[in-house]
């Protein structure tokens, strides 16, 4: 009896080994730190990066001096403002405990968990208690109009064995901590790909803002994997803004 050619691709299917008929994707799952010292830059990732794009050297605890982007290219009213800045403003009342967007605190000292399944992938920062959602769902983004917050809306797609996320909807913080902000019109793509041993984890971190930036900013940075290691809860207590106000005040204000 001659077999239906409709039936032919399913019973092939079920002939093949699993790993033939969908593609693995790698398992970035895990307790991640910060590479210290970084490791040089991925060419490969790097050179993905879009045209006019200037990779910012500030991943970690160093930070830019008042005045210096790292040659990102600041419009006037941006320069203007990022002029004004001076580093006592981060330690008002105001600010002292106020978190940052992902755009400035992915690059950072600290840990992150990342919990991966098909449908959506969740990173923990340990950074300010932040929490992500990826969604792997093939879902776009909401309506520009839609709620913005510090962590942005980010949808995922696998390109190879690189994971490539795309984040929107952003609310305003800063991106170099220097006075330089970026407003709520940011865009930032990621990719993230495991080194060949599997421990480490690479990636580039692009952003563009066309309000704020004349150019493209991107950062590279690299994770460890540390098994059986967990994140623990970020208590950030205002009271040092009012210990610094008091820390700082002239000699003369502090006399009876």
């Amino acid at each position: 009896m001659r077999m239906p050619a409709r039936l032919l691709p399913a019973l092939l299917a079920l002939a093949l080994p699993a790993s033939a008929i969908a593609q693995e994707h790698p398992d970035l799952s895990g307790f991640w730190m910060l590479s210290m010292p970084l490791p040089a830059n991925d060419s490969a990732l790097i050179a993905k990066l879009p045209p006019d794009t200037a990779v910012i050297d500030d991943t970690g605890v160093a930070e830019f001096p008042v005045n210096v982007y790292g040659g990102l290219e600041l419009k006037p009213d941006a320069l203007a403002a990022a002029s004004k800045w001076k580093p006592a403003d981060e330690m008002r009342l105001s600010r002292v405990c106020a978190a940052p967007s992902i755009i400035y605190s992915m690059q950072g000292p600290f840990p992150f968990e990342l919990h991966q399944s098909p449908q959506m992938i969740v990173m923990k920062y340990e950074y300010f208690d932040q929490v992500r959602i990826i969604f792997m769902d093939g879902r776009a983004h909401p309506p520009a109009d839609a709620p913005h917050s510090k962590m942005g809306h980010s949808v995922g797609r696998w390109d190879g064995k690189e994971l490539v996320i795309d984040t929107t909807h952003i609310a305003p913080s800063t991106i170099t901590n220097n006075g330089l902000d970026h407003s709520d019109q940011i865009h930032m793509v990621e990719r993230y790909k495991l080194s060949d041993d599997g421990k480490t984890l690479l990636a580039t971190q692009w952003f563009e803002d066309k309000s704020v930036l004349e150019n493209n900013g991107a950062r590279f940075i690299a994770w460890t994997r540390q098994p059986g290691q967990y994140i623990y809860g970020y208590d950030c207590d205002p009271s040092v803004a009012l210990e610094y106000e008091q820390a700082e005040a002239p000699a003369e204000a502090k006399q009876p």
